[in-house]
């Protein structure tokens, strides 16, 4: 069987390895074909050849914990192991012309269910910027989401940033009680639904403490570049248009956006313009630039909601101009 050596250079060997190599044995019980040796910062194993680089990640895993925490627990290498077990056993078989998007955690397959739906797929595979707007309950959010999720397992992107303005309905954050963070949750609430649908509870976890995967509000993009990203913003007629421009300023280098929302629903104050409602005729003919438009025919939620959505268009219809 192949040798790999591994030294440690930025963690303690103790803090990987465990107390009289306790958690190196857990690592042993899961790879009985491997053969590990410790000796000061250094570790070496044999394993054969479909094991060589699965162990590695599972030491990088391990060392990331401990340099993030200083601390590696038991269960914190359960988990890693376990998760990585879970990868091997799913085929990476998410072909760019698949109708399946992913799979939740429970194993239903998510994938377009509207032509509406199906634009979106599209448009994202063909294009590095894509808008999908249209009423609630389109699955334009969810269909968003699980793009993201489907660039993240197939390595597509390096990480995933979920962001919506913190504005609601009139609410604001100053009246809500609660620390920042309390406050903040409850606007990103339905991007934390939609994950949890599609990546079990352990590994959401992990990839969100390891900033894998970020939900963000809208104002704290600022100054920042993000490369090799996924990045949705959701919600995007709550959003200015000095917002929209520093949002769609923040992509760097193989990044992808998908900016979604619905410009009849705004909740800003009557003095600020939606830039989602404006971005329609700045960027309409920017080729790498896809705008995707839904209707109340793309409705998937309740049977009831395209009815009401049609009743909305009609009462607007009849208000005086």
């Amino acid at each position: 069987m192949p040798e790999e050596s591994i030294l440690f250079e930025s963690v303690e060997p103790v803090t990987v390895l465990g107390l009289q190599d306790q958690i190196l044995q857990q690592i042993e019980l899961a790879y009985p074909d491997a053969r590990f040796t410790a000796r000061g910062n250094e570790l070496k194993f044999s394993a054969p050849d479909n094991q060589i680089g699965e162990i590695r990640e599972v030491i990088a895993e391990i060392v990331s914990v401990a340099t993030r925490n200083r601390k590696v627990t038991s269960q914190d290498v359960s988990t890693i192991l376990a998760l990585k077990k879970s990868d091997n056993m799913i085929k990476p078989a998410f072909e760019e012309d698949s109708k399946v998007l992913v799979r939740t955690h429970t194993g239903q397959i998510v994938q377009a269910k509207t032509a509406g739906q199906q634009r979106i797929v599209d448009a994202c595979f063909n294009n590095d910027i894509v808008f999908a707007i249209g009423p609630a309950g389109t699955g334009k959010t969810y269909t968003s989401v699980a793009l993201a999720v489907k660039a993240l397992k197939e390595r597509r992107a390096k990480k995933i940033v979920l962001v919506r303005p913190a504005v609601e309905a009139g609410e604001s954050l100053g009246f809500l009680p609660g620390d920042l963070k309390n406050k903040i949750d409850p606007y990103l609430r339905p991007l934390y639904d939609a994950l949890e649908e599609m990546i079990e509870y352990d590994r959401l976890e992990m990839n969100m403490t390891k900033n894998i995967i970020e939900i963000a509000p809208l104002a704290y993009m600022r100054g920042r570049t993000l490369n090799n990203a996924f990045v949705i913003l959701d919600e995007a007629q709550n959003a200015t248009n000095m917002q929209m421009k520093m949002f769609l300023t923040r992509l760097g280098q193989n990044s992808r956006a998908i900016i979604t929302g619905d410009i009849t629903q705004t909740d800003l104050p009557g003095k600020y313009q939606s830039g989602l409602i404006s971005i329609q005729q700045i960027l309409q003919n920017i080729e790498g630039i896809s705008f995707v438009y839904l209707d109340k025919s793309d409705v998937v939620r309740h049977k009831l909601i395209r009815d009401i959505i049609k009743a909305y268009e009609q009462h607007e219809e009849k208000k005086p101009g």
